[in-house]
Formats: C-alpha cells, structure tokens, sequence
C-alpha cells in the first residue's frame, strides 16, 4: 500500500502513476500526407546545343502514402506501406512487382576465387542550401539546391608490360658521321582543362500538399526542368494504385 495526502492509493494505481511519464514519451505518428493530384511537364535541354524534347506525366498521392507517376506508355506505383513498387508496361499490358530494398547479395562459395579489390573513393559530400520561400501561378512554395561535385573518373587500368625480347648484337661498319637534324618546332601550348560541371538540383516544393512543383536539374549531359500543377486534393481512388484487370504478371528480371 502507498500512503499519500489524503488517503491511501491502490497499488495498481501506484504503478499505473509510474507509468504515465512513460507513456507521454512515446513517440506519435507523423501526420498523414495530403492527397493529391499533379499534371507535370518535362522539358529536357541536351547540352552541346542539340534539339529539346518535351514530355508530359500526371503524378498521384494518397493519404497514406502511396505514389504513382503516369508517362504515355508506363506507370510506377509504390506503396511504403507493403515495401515493394509495381512497374506498368500499358502497350505491352504487363506488370512487374520489386521489392523497395533490393536484396543483399550472398556470400561466395569457399574455394571460389575472389575478384581483385578496387580501391573505390568515397563520393563527394553534398551541400544543400535553403531557397526560403516564394510563390508559384498561385502556389506558395519553398526550395531547396542540392549541388553535388562531380567526381573525376578512375584511371583506366594499364595492361601488364611484356619483358622485351632479347636481341642480337648487330654488327655494323664504320660510315660517314650523319648530319645534324634541324630543331623541331615548339609544340603550341594546350588550352587548361575546364574543371567538371557540377550536378545541380533545385527543388520547389508546395507548403501545403508537400509535393514538387517546379524541379531543376543541371549535369553535363544538359538540363532537366519538370513542372507540376497541382489539379485535384480529393482521396484517388483505390484503383490507381492497383494493377488494371487484364495484365499479366511478369517476374522481375534477377
């Protein structure tokens, strides 16, 4: 029995008070995100001054997390929740499942030899910089850059040297003492190495759906800039996150 002001509390309840403070600790679920709907625009500069090309995507969420990105001939749907994402072929009416975590690769068989280690440099860290926010045709928005050095490639690998074969002294009669050659000319010298391009990504988000709504990306291959409007915030229906009737089922490829 525990004595308090008052009276006298239960054991039970004695417990159940040293509880509480536990109980207020624990951690809460982060708030569902808001549904919605996007029609999304993609623009892609290749870099050298080649021709642009323009793509168009409609992009859903659902409250419990659940994606899909609609292209004219594809679809990606993935579900945090079950961990795995359904990739749509529509001309082919075909449907792949993968799991979100690729599996870990097994170990090698003892006896079996073993590929020469490679000594792989770690990538270079990333710098992000905050945008603050700003306004979008109407949507209020905040942006983030992610810039990523890039990283210069490996040294190709040099084929073994060969010894040289032995050779046989040649004998050779005293001639007349050879002219002396002329000077070569100077070779010009070589233009400086432009350092590599950095890869830029500069992401507008909405502050309300939590979704991109403007998208830039700058490599040395070119420039990417995709825009999102927002068209609906209702629920989608379940179907779209479910593989249509009528497709097969193709195994994903080991």
């Amino acid at each position: 029995m525990h004595f308090v002001r008052g009276g006298i509390v239960p054991p039970a309840d004695a417990e159940r008070a040293k509880l509480m403070p536990a109980v207020d600790q624990i951690p809460q679920s982060p708030p569902p995100t808001p549904p919605s709907c996007s029609d999304c625009t993609t623009k892609t500069q290749p870099a050298g001054g080649g021709a642009p090309s323009q793509s168009a995507s409609r992009m859903w969420r659902s409250s419990d997390g659940k994606m899909r990105l609609d292209t004219p001939h594809t679809s990606v749907i993935s579900d945090p929740a079950s961990q795995h994402t359904i990739l749509l072929d529509h001309l082919k009416k075909e449907a792949t499942i993968l799991p979100m975590t690729p599996p870990t690769a097994g170990t090698a068989p003892s006896g079996a030899p073993k590929a020469p280690a490679t000594a792989v440099p770690p990538p270079p860290p990333m710098h992000v910089e905050d945008l603050g926010k700003s306004m979008i045709e109407g949507h209020e928005v905040e942006g983030k850059r992610f810039t990523l050095p890039a990283m210069a490639p490996p040294p190709k690998p040099q084929p073994p040297k060969l010894p040289p074969k032995p050779q046989m002294p040649k004998a050779s009669m005293p001639g007349a003492p050879e002219m002396p050659k002329p000077p070569a000319a100077p070779k010009p010298p070589e233009p400086p190495k432009m350092p590599p391009k950095p890869n830029v990504t500069e992401v507008w988000s909405s502050v309300k759906l939590k979704t991109p709504v403007l998208t830039k990306v700058s490599t040395a291959a070119g420039e990417q800039t995709t825009y999102c409007k927002p068209t609906s915030t209702e629920e989608p229906h379940p179907s779209v996150f479910q593989i249509p009737q009528g497709y097969k089922i193709k195994p994903p490829k080991l």
